[in-house]
């Protein structure tokens, strides 16, 4: 399977030839550039999109809140070596205190299959994802090979078994697609964000069709999941949005003073092996299940929350019934981590 066969469209070379009249030093600038070219990203930033307006918890009882979280994440830790050996109702359980624990309110509607290869895919918007998502259902996360640096996290991230994907480096695409489709054959459920960025919520982006290429190699089922943020009076919130130059520390605390937050996930109608003839078709049915929520909320800020703007794009003027009409997705061949 070749990178091209991948993405639709292929990564532009430094020939040899180019290679040896610039210099080394300059190929490999070259390279890096295209490279770079692939990564996928998100307008959103702290400043433009992220709305902390709202009553905010007091600071010892937000420093009470990271202990919980930091307690949780211990306990984790000391029982990972019997991982294999628990409950995944007792995963999801844990998974689902981690949010908690954040001041964070949980409410999932719907499941996936319980057992089985399975691929679940879903918007990305925080660092609650990842647990609100194992929530759902215990599954391998495909993840940036730069968390591997994080402290705690890039550790506990690793020895759950996480499949890593090294954006910089598009050729050994096709060997990732085989990772993750050798643990869906095996019978595991491996979860995906294929925005490959985190967006505020109140704009997404476009599903990359990498994973589900894993999925139809595989032939198991793919389960979009929807994942939300909102207030207690149901307006969509961004408090809990991991984006721009934000730092994991700073989202953290944010989080954790922030009252009222309610994280939602929605498990919509899984696509059943061979129901879409191809990757592209089958993400972007999955894109449309994920992302076309019941609830479109105005909100103040720069972006309007509408099923599918274009990246980098700020819509002001009103949506009319043919936007509402899916796009052709972009033509970037993978992105499925978070671009920092």
């Amino acid at each position: 399977m070749s990178t091209h066969s991948l993405g639709a469209e292929r990564l532009p070379t430094v020939t040899a030839p180019l290679a040896g009249a610039v210099g080394a030093p300059a190929a490999a600038a070259h390279a890096a550039e295209a490279a770079n070219l692939w990564r996928p990203s998100a307008p959103c930033t702290p400043q433009t999109c992220v709305d902390v307006t709202g009553p905010a918890r007091a600071i010892p009882l937000a420093v009470l809140r990271i202990a919980a979280v930091l307690l949780l994440l211990i306990v984790g830790i000391a029982l990972t070596p019997l991982s294999g050996r628990i409950p995944a109702e007792v995963i999801r359980r844990w998974c689902r205190w981690i949010v908690r624990a954040a001041g964070v309110r949980v409410r999932i509607d719907g499941g996936a299959a319980p057992d089985g290869g399975l691929l679940l895919v879903a918007n990305h918007v925080s660092w609650l994802d990842i647990p609100l998502l194992a929530a759902v259902r215990p599954a391998r996360m495909l993840a940036k090979s730069e968390i591997r640096q994080w402290p705690v996290a890039g550790w506990l991230t690793a020895r759950s078994g996480a499949l890593f994907i090294d954006r910089d480096r598009i050729r050994v695409l096709p060997e990732t697609v085989g990772r993750i489709a050798e643990a869906l054959r095996a019978g595991e459920a491996v979860a995906v964000f294929p925005e490959g960025s985190t967006w505020c919520g109140r704009a997404q982006g476009h599903f990359r069709r990498a994973a589900f290429q894993a999925a139809l190699d595989a032939g198991v089922t793919v389960q979009p999941v929807r994942l939300h943020y909102r207030t207690a009076q149901g307006a969509s919130g961004t408090a809990a949005a991991f984006v721009g130059e934000d730092s994991l520390l700073t989202s953290v605390w944010r989080v954790v003073r922030a009252r009222e937050l309610v994280a939602e996930a929605e498990v919509r109608e899984p696509m059943a092996p061979g129901s879409r003839p191809d990757r592209r078709s089958l993400a972007r049915a999955a894109e449309v299940s994920a992302l076309l929520g019941p609830r479109q909320i105005q909100a103040p800020g720069p972006h309007r929350t509408v099923p599918f703007p274009a990246p980098g794009v700020v819509r002001t003027a009103p949506v009319t019934d043919a936007e509402q009409q899916p796009p052709a997705l972009s033509r970037g061949p993978y992105g499925m981590t978070r671009a920092r």
